[in-house]
This record gives structure tokens, sequence and C-alpha cells, in this order.
């Protein structure tokens, strides 16, 4: 096994996974509790997946306005899938672009926590895909509801972890030239 693949269900690693970015939106991320910490622990994800080949999807919802330019800038248009769907597996273009990714692990993380994103780990999970939450890169407009929104999905088999936890997780060790490139983005 080398360092960015796992054969561990609860660890991730690149070879497996894709991370999926859900509604980072113009309208409706300065409504969202800790915006700020939201778009800085998904930048700090967009760039270890570029420097680890980590595949990225990002979903926006219609008639929420585009996605926030720090995000927007660090995509491709390929990226992007528009949805009317609360749970992105619901959206046939999401599928298709995940199921064309062949991966069976899915590194989530956006907004809203309760909604979008519990949704999606939800049916991925009943999916047998292996679903891990970004709690640190995710909000919802209220914090009781980021919380309730943890909380169901972590009864429903969710692995729930963080920005730092998930970059470390698959850096596996410190010294190689991976982590030597990775960490400017950890500090």
């Amino acid at each position: 096994m080398n360092a960015v693949t796992s054969a561990n269900r609860h660890l991730i690693g690149v070879e497996e996974s894709v991370l999926v970015i859900i509604d980072v939106q113009e309208r409706l991320l300065p409504v969202v509790d800790d915006h700020e910490g939201v778009v800085h622990n998904i930048t700090r994800l967009l760039q270890f997946a570029k420097e680890t080949g980590l595949p990225v999807v990002v979903t926006q919802q219609e008639k929420l306005g585009e996605i926030v330019p720090e995000i927007r800038e660090l995509v491709s248009e390929q990226a992007v899938v528009s949805k009317r769907q609360f749970d992105c597996l619901a959206c046939a273009d999401f599928s298709t672009q995940l199921r064309a990714l062949g991966r069976q692990s899915l590194v989530l993380c956006g907004i809203e926590t309760h909604i979008c994103v519990a949704q999606t780990a939800l049916h991925a999970i009943e999916d047998n895909y292996h679903v891990q939450v970004i709690s640190d890169a995710g909000s919802s407009r209220k914090r009781s509801n980021w919380e309730v929104g943890i909380g169901r999905m972590r009864e429903a088999g969710v692995v729930v972890s963080s920005t730092e936890m998930l970059i470390y997780e698959v850096l596996k060790e410190a010294g190689t030239q991976l982590f030597k490139r990775i960490l400017p983005i950890i500090k």
C-alpha cells in the first residue's frame, strides 16, 4: 500500500475517493454559520486535492447564484454540476459524473449540512459508498441544524472528520515529498 491508498474502509485513500463540494454559493453562503471558516477549509481541501490527484465534483443548486469565487477559481468547469434536487445522488448528471470516476469513497463538505449534505450522505451509505463528512468544511444557517445533521449522519454510519484529519490520514507519514508540498496548506 502506498501513501495515498487505503484498504481500511474507515481510512480515506486518494485512489478510491472523490471530494464532493456541495452548494457553496453566493446567495446562500453569507447566511450560514462560520461561512469564512467553511470557505477557508474547502479551499485547503481543494489545494490538497490538486496536489494528491483527488478528483473533485462541485454541485450548484439552481437559483442560489454562482459558486463563490474563492472556490470557483480552484475547480474546472467540468467539475461543476447544476442540480435542483437536495440529494446530489438524485441528480442524474451528478450520478453520471460520479459513476464515471469509479470511486467508492465520498468525502463530502459544503452547505447546508442538515439538508443537501445529509441527504447525499444518507443516500450514499444506502448505495454502499464509504462516506466521510468533513465537519469543519460545512455548515448550516443555524448551528443547531448543523449539529443535528452531523449527529444523524454519524448514527447512519457516516464517518465524521475534519480538514486536518483527512489530510493527515491520506498523507500517512511525515518527511515525504508529498508531505513537504502539503505542509504549507496545513499551516
